[in-house]
């Protein structure tokens, strides 16, 4: 899988260390089934507070470099990481940088509103513009990114999570990034597990597993924004539009794409007994934080998975970190405890 021609802006130290939960494993002990879980830690990074959207970003900041552009907008929820990812690559790469956010999690707290990402956004310098729920955010972005080219700026727009296909380029090159690793560590996976929001994670998963001649459902997800039927199209529909950019001769199914959404609960944003639990205990036996919104409920799916044995003993699981941490403080009453 060659993605030297594709424009591509350094943001990030890679790899991303693989780690194993030895802690938790101790804690849960019979619980765990003998399975052996391992986190990949895409939270970390050198600016803005790391995570997964910066490995999207390294390939639109790229494109955008490319382009000339001189502007980059985006959209997202109020307490959107991508946002937040996007205002700090912008501040560190020289582009200016204008978020359209929507108020799509019906939580009015002043912490939600004001605290967590949003007020990251501002810190590092965005033009914010805050949307009702039912805007669409997209083409008002659009619309604000012609009106910027008339006086002569260069505008560069991606979408919700940068989950276009040039982003999810991101996760297919972090698909041979994990084999390189575990190859080198001897250590075979059954199974890599994701949270899924804008698809884009996933998508580029299954892209860059079956461009290098893996099995796309090794690449699991748990659906936190849409309902499982549609996470599974919009993410097939994405993942095809990245295979395309890798191989005009590969191609994918719905088969080909593993997505659970037992563990979304009423909705985008709205906590779950599952999320609260497993931040706790990733808290309490590793050290390691895990957000609300994204990877609390995903590793919450994965926990009962296991339990439920899902996966037999010795079965080597890995968990991608996705970072979102700035979203815990939006979220004190619920966290606190």
């Amino acid at each position: 899988m060659d993605l030297s021609r594709f424009p591509r802006l350094p943001l990030l130290d890679l790899p991303s260390p693989i780690e194993s939960l030895d802690g938790l494993a101790r804690h849960l002990g019979a619980d765990l089934n003998g399975v052996r879980l391992f986190v990949k830690r895409d939270d970390l990074a050198r600016f803005g507070l790391g995570g997964n959207k910066l490995r999207k970003l390294e390939f639109l900041l790229g494109a955008a470099r490319a382009e000339g552009a001189d502007t980059v907008i985006t959209v997202g929820a109020i307490q959107s990481n991508h946002a937040r990812l996007t205002a700090a690559a912008a501040a560190r790469s020289g582009f200016a940088c204008e978020l359209f956010l929507t108020r799509s999690v019906p939580r009015s707290e002043e912490a939600y509103a004001r605290n967590g990402n949003r007020l990251l956004d501002d810190v590092f310098g965005a033009t914010v513009h805050e949307l009702p729920a039912e805007a669409d955010s997209l083409a008002l972005a659009e619309a604000r990114a012609e009106a910027l080219r008339a006086i002569g700026r260069r505008v560069y727009v991606f979408p919700s999570g940068g989950s276009s296909p040039v982003g999810c380029l991101g996760y297919a090159a972090c698909a041979g990034e994990i084999f390189a690793q575990t190859e080198a560590i001897g250590l075979a996976l059954a199974q890599i597990v994701v949270p899924n929001g804008s698809c884009g994670t996933h998508a580029g998963l299954a892209a860059g597993l079956k461009a290098s001649g893996h099995d796309p459902r090794l690449a699991k997800s748990y659906a936190v924004l849409e309902t499982e039927e549609r996470a599974r199209a919009i993410t097939l529909d994405k993942a095809k539009a990245t295979l395309a950019l890798l191989s005009a001769d590969l191609s994918l199914t719905a088969d080909d794409i593993h997505i659970d959404g037992a563990h979304r609960g009423p909705g985008y944003g709205i906590p779950t007994d599952g999320m609260l639990e497993a931040v706790r205990l990733l808290a309490r036996t590793e050290g390691l934080l895990l957000d609300p919104v994204y990877s609390g409920k995903a590793f919450a799916g994965l926990l009962h998975d296991i339990r439920a044995g899902l996966y037999p003993a010795g079965t080597a699981v890995l968990f991608v970190m996705t970072g979102g941490v700035p979203g815990l403080f939006a979220y004190p009453d619920v966290m606190a405890g």
